[in-house]
């Protein structure tokens, strides 16, 4: 939607960006006059929203800092208000305005201020960014720090998604601590891709799954390097979960194979973990 006449009036009046062009070094009085002037930003609703975002363009095609400004002062405003019905309906209007043939900067901001302002209303949305190769990083983000019905999200798109896309998803299941994904995180642990080997130990690892634990240790003893490091330190964090969750027998088998077999200097640490861990544990 075109911004008015009105509202174009309105984003002139905010204070002029910093020397750096950020609106991060703001004295008192231009912080008293871009307060003022959120209140008349409010009134226009959706409407402001979808006008806001038809003035972002794309990098190196003019200049919109007060327009985007505007739009996260608003998410940030609404985000704050305790009005969910406000927040909601600022985070509707930015997420119906993603895909189609907007750039995918512009696309990319809407989501950094869905991160901020969104909740389930926009779960899907964000999803359907996920299959976006450019997009699909941003939108993981978002779905992981807005986390109602972000999961549901995530597992659809795995199957359509590869390379850099299939790791941004299966780091976030593991943010989420994901339970539906233990069978994801087991299968991933055997991909080419040793990121996303990785990000899988440590999904198994954060849902604690104890049918995992022979997976995870072999494929740490397997490796070399950082992959192994990683994995090392994913299997002690699956054995401080299950002890955690009272599966005493599953993380002390963990920890005597761990005391057992790291036994080169670089894995000291690792070896007096566990046995440090196993000592109080018996």
């Amino acid at each position: 939607m075109p911004a008015s006449e009105e509202l174009k009036a309105l984003v002139a009046q905010l204070p002029d960006p910093d020397k750096n062009g950020t609106y991060v070094n703001m004295d008192q009085e231009r912080t008293e006059k871009i307060g003022k002037l959120i209140p008349d930003l409010l009134k226009g609703g959706r409407d402001t929203v979808l006008g806001l975002i038809d003035m972002l363009v794309e990098p190196g095609k003019g200049s919109d800092l007060k327009p985007h400004f505007a739009l996260h002062l608003l998410a940030v405003h609404v985000t704050g208000l305790g009005d969910d019905k406000a927040r909601a309906d600022f985070a509707a209007a930015a997420a119906s305005q993603m895909g189609g043939d907007r750039p995918k900067a512009v696309q990319k901001y809407l989501i950094e201020e869905l991160r901020i302002a969104g909740g389930k209303e926009v779960a899907g949305p964000l999803g359907k960014a996920l299959l976006d190769p450019e997009l699909c990083d941003d939108a993981a983000g978002a779905l992981a720090a807005i986390r109602d019905g972000a999961a549901e999200q995530l597992l659809a798109a795995l199957p359509n998604v590869r390379g850099r896309s299939r790791l941004s998803v299966i780091k976030k299941l593991a943010v989420l601590r994901c339970q539906e994904a233990a069978g994801v995180f087991r299968q991933a642990l055997g991909d080419a891709d040793a990121d996303i080997r990785i990000a899988a130990a440590w999904g198994i690892a954060r849902i604690a799954d104890a049918s995992a634990a022979d997976a995870l240790l072999k494929a740490a003893d397997a490796h070399q390097d950082w992959e192994r490091f990683n994995e090392n330190d994913a299997c002690v964090a699956l054995a401080e979960g299950l002890l955690a969750r009272g599966k005493k027998a599953e993380a002390v088998a963990i920890y005597t194979h761990l005391e057992k077999t790291r036994t080169g200097l670089s894995e000291r640490h690792i070896r007096e973990a566990a046995a440090r861990a196993l000592a109080s544990a018996r």
